[in-house]
């Protein structure tokens, strides 16, 4: 596998060379590469992909602090079907 092609957000489809130029054009936090990239923000809202892209970060920059806007996980935890929301009695 090409490393140019290697995709480190399956759910979003990111690659290695998209994070590559986000961070080029000044994006350098884990929630500035989100929003640039859409990393993180598909079916699995991170819990597949959000070490990764911090590790990622950090071993670009070993010498940065931790970021305080390190990525969250975010609801729902399982998907939920219209068709179970709709079984709910009122």
């Amino acid at each position: 596998m090409n490393c140019s092609s290697m995709i480190m957000c399956r759910c979003e489809e990111v690659t290695l060379v998209q994070l590559e130029a986000a961070y080029e054009s000044g994006c350098r936090t884990p929630r500035q590469l989100k929003m640039k990239t859409r990393a993180a923000m598909g079916a699995c809202q991170g819990r597949v992909c959000r070490q990764l892209l911090e590790a990622w970060i950090l071993a670009k920059n070993p010498e940065s602090p931790r970021d305080p806007e390190l990525l969250a996980y975010r609801p729902p935890v399982r998907p939920v079907t219209f068709g179970q929301l709709a079984k709910d009695d009122m």
